[in-house]
């Protein structure tokens, strides 16, 4: 009894999994979906799709919806797009918004999209519903030397003939901050711009930043303008301290040159009291030989010490005495 009930239940079980494989590869539910909705496809072509790992479920799906959508667009289109690595039901609504919006779309144009790496049917929304980019705050300085910062925000519809090889956001904000640059550098004064804030719009606006993008610019709007620092002060300020500076430095350099001068002449002056005090070493060499040659007699020499002493006389009255400098 317990052989037979162990056999009746393995045979139970591999006829419930032999029906799950039955299932899995014909999907007899999905067929049967297929058919009240409209969508030819036959079982034996839901077979081939699980061969080629092409999920049924998908492309009967898109199939369906776009049938009910009244498009036309065929199994094996779905199939390719599908094994190229595409997003099948995210082309399919685009195409059938882009249909509803009178938005021109084909099969073709979207699938490319799609394979490009976009969200097409992202795209055929924001052609609907424009989006909003707001641009970080842009600082730039008018020729009054003030800082202006100012803060935009772009309005862009995508541009669906110019999604595939078109710049993205990131080239929208670049260009705008790049434009209003432009325009508040080419202000004569920073009030003007604050009085105006809609001249920066104007003129963003009229150089065509959307070209070679995917978007199509509708409007830029300027929502605040707020005053930074006073640059050109700043700038003078710099300029004069590193006026300063060089000053110093050349001022430090020529005391540097006249200390090092002073002390060249005080060794000069060294050296020539050197040179005195050696030359008169030799004074009472030469008067002692000029005694043994007989050059110089004994009368001669007293001559010569009374014109000596009359001189540093002389020499002491013309300076004066500590006294006579003091009553003086």
């Amino acid at each position: 009894m317990q052989a037979s009930a162990g056999i009746l239940i393995a045979i139970i079980v591999g006829g419930l999994i032999g029906l799950w494989i039955l299932f899995y590869f014909i999907p007899v539910g999905l067929w049967f979906s297929a058919i009240l909705s409209g969508v030819r496809v036959s079982l034996l072509q839901l077979i081939f799709m699980r061969w080629r790992k092409v999920p049924p479920g998908i492309i009967v799906t898109a199939m369906i919806n776009s049938t009910k959508a009244g498009l036309t667009i065929t199994r094996d289109e779905l199939e390719a797009h599908y094994l190229a690595g595409g997003r099948v039901q995210s082309v399919v609504n685009a195409l059938i918004s882009s249909d509803k919006a009178n938005i021109p779309l084909d099969f073709k144009t979207a699938t490319a999209i799609d394979l490009a790496g976009r969200d097409v049917f992202e795209a055929v929304q924001m052609s609907v519903n424009p989006r909003v980019i707001n641009i970080p705050p842009v600082a730039a300085v008018a020729k009054d030397g003030i800082q202006l910062i100012a803060k935009a925000k772009v309005t862009v519809r995508a541009n669906i003939n110019r999604l595939v090889g078109g710049a993205g956001e990131e080239t929208i904000i670049a260009r705008v901050g790049e434009g209003i640059v432009t325009s508040i550098g080419s202000a004569d004064s920073h009030k003007l711009v604050l009085e105006n804030p809609d001249s920066i719009s104007k003129v963003v606006l009229a150089k065509g930043l959307d070209s070679g993008t995917a978007f199509e610019i509708l409007s830029i709007d300027i929502a605040d303008v707020d005053v930074g620092i006073n640059i050109g002060a700043k700038l003078q300020m710099d300029q004069a301290n590193a006026d300063k500076n060089i000053a110093q430095a050349k001022a430090e350099e020529r005391r540097a040159m006249a200390i090092a001068l002073e002390q060249e002449m005080k060794a000069k002056a060294q050296e020539a009291r050197a040179k005195v005090i050696e030359a008169e070493a030799e004074v009472p060499k030469a008067l002692a030989e000029a005694f043994r040659n007989g050059n110089l007699g004994v009368f001669d020499y007293y001559k010569m010490q009374n014109i000596q002493a009359d001189t540093d006389m002389r020499n002491t009255i013309s300076k004066g005495t500590p006294k006579d400098k003091e009553g003086k």
